[in-house]
């Protein structure tokens, strides 16, 4: 037997207090198609399917990627299914996995520069 908070709806004041979000930010993600919760009248409602969605769309941006690449990632599963979407996500994680380390290694070299400036600074002063 299902249990009954998994069909419960949650309010869009529920849904920015359950993901840390703004009412803007909620907003936008429906404007583009992220989300579609049910409305009735002024209210809206987002399903267990929407609380999903909003998790993956968080993760996404937390990992770096574009609201357009997760936006075009969640259609790959409505259009052509599970294994199709796993396999977009593999070439999107290569493809941000190598571009994460490129800005590591400049963020390193620009903190080992700095800290040389800084150092070399340092030593005139004395």
């Amino acid at each position: 037997m299902a249990d009954a908070s998994e069909n419960a709806e949650l309010t869009f004041k529920e849904m920015c207090a359950r993901f840390d979000v703004t009412p803007r930010t909620l907003r936008y993600y429906e404007y583009i198609e992220l989300l579609q919760p049910r409305k009735v009248e002024r209210s809206r409602f987002y399903s267990a399917r929407e609380c999903a969605r909003m998790v993956l769309i968080l993760r996404g941006r937390r990992f770096g990627f574009s609201l357009e690449e997760i936006r075009q990632w969640l259609l790959i599963y409505e259009k052509d299914g599970t294994q199709a979407q796993l396999n977009a996500w593999v070439e999107l994680a290569d493809r941000q996995l190598e571009a994460l380390h490129q800005q590591k290694n400049e963020l390193a070299d620009t903190i080992s520069d700095l800290q040389k400036l800084r150092d070399e600074t340092e030593s005139s002063l004395t």
